[in-house]
């Protein structure tokens, strides 16, 4: 479980986070809805570790463990994934040789790191079952493809690391319709009972594939209203208000 208590943040001295309190249970999804600046993406970052997101005041727990003294690889470590808004392209580094760094990096302590040979094998049964083109493994990362393959590979990542907390950054952002829908049905697959989905989301059809368990409203930085899926269809007739 991830435990927020009274947590206030900070970015230049400026607050922009104040008075969170709030659990996110193994096993369940979450939304995080709000207008834009209120806060949601900050609180993903803060989550992560992100160095510019200073905690003034609460605590982070994952697991009972203290995420505010862990740096972000830790965190990574300790079952944390993060899908940004925007996914950069890294020339010179092939898709799969970093996806077997990043599994070796993984793995349980003494367990015998994957070689190129078994790590590309394993690979190929994932991306046929991702419907990712085999190929994409000998390109560099994320150069050249499309936002629905990006998101894809993202997917790809989850499915390989097995995190147990993934929270997605509107990871609609550039998808076409068709694009949107393969993402979503993604990620109504990725999702087991021994994972936690945090979704910050504009695009509430998310909710037709991959179902709340609860619905959580920011604004100006505050936790404003929670609730379960009834919360979408409401905002979706009333919106957020002033």
């Amino acid at each position: 479980m991830i435990q927020i208590q009274n947590l206030r943040v900070s970015v230049e001295w400026k607050e922009i986070l104040r008075n969170i309190d709030i659990s996110f249970e193994l096993g369940k999804t979450y939304y995080l809805l709000g207008q834009n600046g209120s806060g949601k993406s900050s609180l993903a970052l803060t989550l992560m570790g992100h160095p510019k997101y200073q905690i003034q005041e609460g605590t982070m727990t994952l697991d009972g463990e203290n995420l505010a003294t862990m740096t972000p690889d830790e965190r990574s470590h300790k079952g944390l994934f993060l899908s940004l808004q925007n996914i950069p392209e890294v020339r010179g580094v092939r898709l799969g040789e970093y996806l077997r760094t990043i599994h070796n990096r993984h793995i349980a302590t003494g367990t015998k790191p994957l070689s190129s040979f078994l790590c590309h094998r394993y690979l190929t049964t994932l991306t046929k079952e991702l419907g990712i083109p085999e190929s994409f493994l000998d390109r560099d990362l994320n150069v050249g493809f499309s936002g629905g393959e990006k998101r894809k590979i993202e997917i790809l990542q989850m499915k390989l690391l097995n995190p147990k907390y993934i929270i997605l950054d509107e990871i609609e952002s550039g998808l076409d319709i068709d694009a949107f829908r393969t993402v979503a049905e993604l990620l109504a697959r990725v999702k087991t009972p021994e994972n936690t989905l945090i979704i910050i989301t504009h695009n509430f059809r998310m909710t037709e594939f991959v179902k709340p368990d609860e619905v959580i409203i920011l604004k100006g930085g505050n936790i404003v209203e929670r609730g379960g899926g009834d919360l979408v269809e409401k905002i979706g007739m009333e919106g957020f208000g002033e």
